[in-house]
């Protein structure tokens, strides 16, 4: 028996996942993605779009929102090759994350798949997939179109 002491192996921290109704209920876009659609919220009064989901409309600051089905065809707007992980990704590095421009005007920072950093380019055509986080969620994320 060895004198060295083992040291034991790090805590491994599950993948987070999402939290529908902490800062709003966003119960509408994790019920779409688990069915493979893409929705976004859109204000009524303007009729334009806005990702990230908020309580209010950024136009007008009204509640008047509903959530719409989108194309699930965008852009390369900007993208990272990421190395650090933050907790519960530590697994997954390197990932690519982009900001995706979507045909209906709005930004999503989301993760690039079945592409190679070196295959990426800026105004690559994307589509939506969906990446499976437990038997309730589903990520949506983007690859090569």
């Amino acid at each position: 028996m060895s004198d060295v002491a083992k040291k034991p192996e790090p805590k491994k921290i599950p993948r987070p996942l999402p939290k529908p109704g902490v800062y709003m209920d966003t119960r509408p876009f994790w019920d779409a993605a688990h069915q493979g659609k893409l929705v976004v919220q859109y204000c009524k009064d303007s009729g334009r779009a806005q990702f990230f989901p908020r309580p209010v409309s950024m136009v007008n600051g009204r509640r008047n929102l509903e959530w719409r089905e989108v194309s699930g065809r965008g852009t390369v707007y900007s993208f990272t090759n990421t190395y650090s992980a933050w907790p519960g990704h530590e697994d997954r590095v390197p990932y690519l994350c982009a900001l995706v421009e979507l045909e209906e005007g709005v930004r999503m920072l989301v993760n690039l798949h079945h592409v190679k950093n070196e295959d990426v380019k800026i105004g690559m055509p994307v589509k939506v997939c969906f990446e499976k986080l437990s038997e309730e969620y589903d990520l949506p994320g983007f690859e090569p179109a």
